[in-house]
């Protein structure tokens, strides 16, 4: 029995050598759970504690540009990049400050207008063409400015001319070329004379046939003469009056055959106008009557 308990003992101490023997060097680690693995359903969940997360700061590439398109681009940017950066993209957008609209002109300036001439800063003022900015000032003469007229003859030219085509209404058969002073004066003849001394007859003043106006030549188409009023821009020449109902009177022949109603005509230029020239004055205007603003010393000349 003793023997055999040695046995048993010796065997002990044996196993227990090799045990200690075959011990590894290193206990082994555990291996790291796949990304995808979910935690077994019983199993406890951990809660750590949330931390704050400092804003970073503003990219430079982030700032926003001008107008919202550059802003919607950097929105389409920044919600493709990663959700962190998107949100500090979106934070970055801005509303632009609202740029500033002129106002619209206030009742105690009718005549004028504000205009925003691009690249030129703000807001300018600029008059708008009102009553004032009528042909030659007064309203009723329709029609524009025209280009200095020079010409080699002494006495001729028009410096300050206007193109006449309608005056009070009444169309013109020809454009007149005249200084302001003029077509004034033809004006004042129309409304003052002509249309009281037609009135209503066949329908009323259709339209006014001219002869001529500016052209630079002697008086009377005769040469050696002094310049005409014609190379000044200062006269008119009136052959006719068309009226509605499409007959036309014509100083050539109507003299006689509508006597009347021609030299009344003729009689209303005498005051607007200082040199008024009719069939009765000599055989240069038998199929017109010529009127001109030259100034007269003894007052209008009128024949």
């Amino acid at each position: 029995m003793r023997r055999a308990a040695g046995l048993v003992a010796l065997l002990a101490s044996l196993s227990a050598g090799l045990a200690h023997a075959e011990a590894p060097g290193a206990s082994p680690r555990p291996v790291a759970r796949p990304a995808d693995a979910a935690p077994a359903p019983d199993a406890p969940l951990l809660l750590t504690a949330a931390v704050p997360v400092r804003p970073q700061a503003r990219p430079a590439a982030l700032a926003p540009e001008a107008g919202p398109a550059a802003g919607a681009s950097l929105a389409a940017g920044a919600l493709a990049a990663e959700p962190e950066t998107a949100s500090l993209a979106l934070a970055a957008l801005r509303p632009l400050p609202k740029p500033a609209v002129a106002r619209a002109p206030t009742a105690a300036a009718p005549r004028e207008q504000l205009i925003q001439v691009s690249g030129a800063g703000p807001a300018k003022r600029l008059a708008a063409p009102g009553r004032s900015g009528a042909l030659c000032g007064v309203p009723g003469l329709t029609g524009h400015p025209i280009a200095p007229i020079a010409s080699r003859v002494q006495g001729c030219g028009l410096p300050d001319g206007v193109e006449v085509t309608a005056i009070s209404g009444i169309p013109l058969s020809l454009p007149i070329q005249v200084d302001c002073n003029t077509a004034v004066a033809f004006k004042r003849w129309i409304d003052r004379g002509i249309l009281p001394a037609v009135g209503n007859r066949g329908g009323g003043l259709a339209r006014l046939e001219v002869a001529g106006s500016y052209m630079c030549r002697p008086r009377n188409n005769q040469r050696g003469a002094k310049v005409s009023e014609h190379g000044r821009g200062h006269a008119v020449d009136l052959s006719g009056l068309r009226l509605r109902n499409g007959q036309t009177i014509t100083v050539l022949a109507g003299w006689k055959r509508d006597a009347r109603l021609l030299k009344a005509v003729h009689a209303s230029a005498c005051g607007p106008f200082g040199t008024v020239l009719g069939p009765k004055s000599d055989r240069f205007h038998q199929d017109h009557i010529h009127v001109d603003t030259a100034a007269n010393r003894g007052g209008p000349y009128c024949r």
